[in-house]
């Protein structure tokens, strides 16, 4: 599994929550990983309609309200598929083994409910959901320092 979901969801919050434009070196240095991917997963989230450049003064502007923003959503953008896929199935068992014969509906169909249950879950969670659980532990992290 690639860390495109989280490293979106990280600069999107970056996004949200600053008073001046940030550039794609800014957005790498805070999430751990280069400039380039940044630009790589920013071009995915632009074409989804959920960020825009801001020409002359760079950086990006989110177009999507944080609170109306879904995490479904930027999985989305960021896979360029509708829903999560979390397993694949292998193409090629061998029908004359009775487990080979059944494995892939049974499979099928497991794993399309637990990814249902993803969905779900990511339909309904925002940005600004993760917005506040931030400012709510970093609330915690500063009161447990004062101490």
């Amino acid at each position: 599994m690639d860390t495109k979901f989280s490293v979106a969801i990280h600069i999107l919050i970056l996004i949200a929550r600053s008073e001046k434009p940030m550039s794609s070196e800014q957005l790498a240095q805070s999430a751990g990983t280069n400039a380039s991917y940044v630009r790589k997963i920013a071009a995915l989230l632009k074409k989804a309609s959920i960020i825009e450049s801001r020409r002359g003064v760079g950086g990006f502007a989110l177009r999507v309200p944080e609170q109306q923003l879904s995490l479904y959503a930027i999985y989305c953008a960021v896979n360029e598929k509708s829903g999560a896929q979390l397993f694949d199935i292998h193409q090629n068992p061998n029908d004359r083994c009775v487990v080979g014969r059944h494995i892939q509906p049974v499979l099928a169909a497991e794993f399309a409910t637990v990814e249902q249950a993803l969905n779900d879950a990511l339909q309904q969670k925002t940005l600004a959901d993760c917005i506040l659980e931030i400012q709510e532990r970093e609330k915690d992290y500063e009161s447990s320092r004062i101490k």
